[in-house]
């Protein structure tokens, strides 16, 4: 059979670890994006069972991809949705987690909209965890219980995803972003130091909005202090659009029941028309490698898998399309602890391009910011390595000239 698993905060893990403890399956793949918590699906003693089919790949799945234990499917998140409700990955079973039916016996989707709207609606067979502690969302998030055809009651806490305390490099570059958005700007950032950064240097602005894939904790006081009103948004104006929620039980609360907050399918938030409606859109994505030209690498170290392909070239290009709007991949210049520039003459063998150099505008690291759009291939190599780590520059121009086209 192919099973959907519910990703993020509403992953079902104890109906999760009683699929792996079972012995009698054998070739059931799992479609999924990524899960937050344990993944026992991926152990071992669960080949031949289970394969586990990640559309975004997990720390907590990342090693058996790399291993071969487990697969990756590079595919635009917004491109998701559709697989499902097209018949292209036909969906056997849904497995979820859900909120508790209200008094028309209504479930939601809770935490995690994205794919899980179209798993939900299409899927022959829809199990789920009813938990008492899943927040009730508001926008395209129904599933009436009727739909389901069976279910387990808990009352457990979700897996949560707390803040990482950000270093100097990404406060900086944090700074830099954050220079960048202008009074009346519509956000997409995602989970992590340098989005964090960004928004806590947000204060002095004023009449921003949302309209991203992903929700964090560090919008709430944003949203608390009157910063983010959805005032001048075009698309679900005067409230926060998002597919997906990470963060702390204080977000979940901040989430529940909320009206100001609507949660939709990634079909719908990372649909590139629908981005670029709105004004001003300022799309925050990061990158493990840049070369001299400006093509970005966001999902693997050379051969190696890490991550996906996600929102980022969704966002990237619904920025570009807005009127205003500014495209930014935002990364520190270097990694293996100062011994490695994450701006190089070409991609490591492998890569994969996530952003093409014609899609890419603002690059940002801790030495500047700068916009490579329409620019020839020189300039974009002048402007990269002027805010590469200055201990690469000199070899940076080396192999610029004697790559670069002129």
């Amino acid at each position: 059979m192919n099973v959907f698993v519910h990703g993020g905060a509403a992953a079902p893990t104890p109906l999760l670890d009683a699929l792996a403890a079972r012995a009698d399956l054998r070739d059931v793949r799992l479609y999924h994006l990524h899960v937050e918590g344990p993944a026992p699906f991926v152990a071992p003693s669960c080949v031949g069972r289970l394969m586990s089919v990640s559309m975004f790949v997990g720390a907590n799945v990342r090693k058996a991809v790399q291993e071969g234990r487990a697969e990756a499917m590079p595919v635009f998140l917004s491109d998701i949705p559709s697989l499902f409700t097209s018949g292209a990955i036909r969906l056997d079973a849904a497995i979820l987690q859900l909120s508790p039916p209200d008094r028309n016996g209504l479930c939601t989707l809770g935490t995690s909209v994205d794919a899980a709207r179209a798993a939900a609606d299409t899927a022959g067979l829809v199990l789920a965890e009813i938990n008492t502690r899943m927040p009730r969302t508001l926008g395209n998030t129904v599933v009436p219980l009727r739909r389901l055809h069976a279910f387990t009651s808990t009352d457990r806490p979700l897996h949560e995803h707390l803040p990482t305390p950000c270093g100097p490099v990404e406060s900086r570059i944090g700074e830099l972003i954050a220079d960048l958005v202008e009074d009346g700007s519509t956000l997409q950032l995602g989970i992590g130091c340098i989005p964090d950064a960004v928004l806590t240097r947000l204060g002095n602005k004023h009449d921003l909005g949302i309209h991203t894939e992903m929700f964090s904790d560090g919008m709430l006081p944003l949203l608390e202090g009157g910063v983010i009103t959805n005032r001048h948004k075009a698309v679900h104006p005067g409230r926060s659009t998002t597919s997906f929620v990470i963060g702390t039980r204080r977000l979940f609360d901040f989430v529940h029941d909320n009206p100001l907050v609507e949660f939709h399918g990634a079909d719908r938030t990372n649909d590139t028309a629908t981005i670029g409606r709105n004004p001003k859109v300022v799309a925050v994505n990061s990158a493990l490698q840049i070369d001299l030209t400006g093509q970005v690498c966001a999902d693997s170290l050379g051969h190696k898998i890490y991550s996906g392909i996600g929102g980022q070239m969704d966002f990237i290009r619904g920025a570009a399309r807005s009127k205003g709007g500014k495209p930014i991949i935002g990364l520190p210049s270097t990694a293996a602890g100062g011994t490695v520039s994450r701006i190089a003459a070409e991609l490591t063998p492998g890569a994969g391009v996530v952003t093409t150099r014609g899609h890419v505008h603002w690059v940002v690291t801790e030495y500047g910011a700068v916009n490579l759009h329409g620019k020839t291939f020189r300039e974009r190599a002048d402007l990269l390595i002027g805010i590469a780590h200055p201990d690469f520059r000199a070899e940076l121009r080396r192999q610029a000239a004697a790559s670069i086209q002129r």
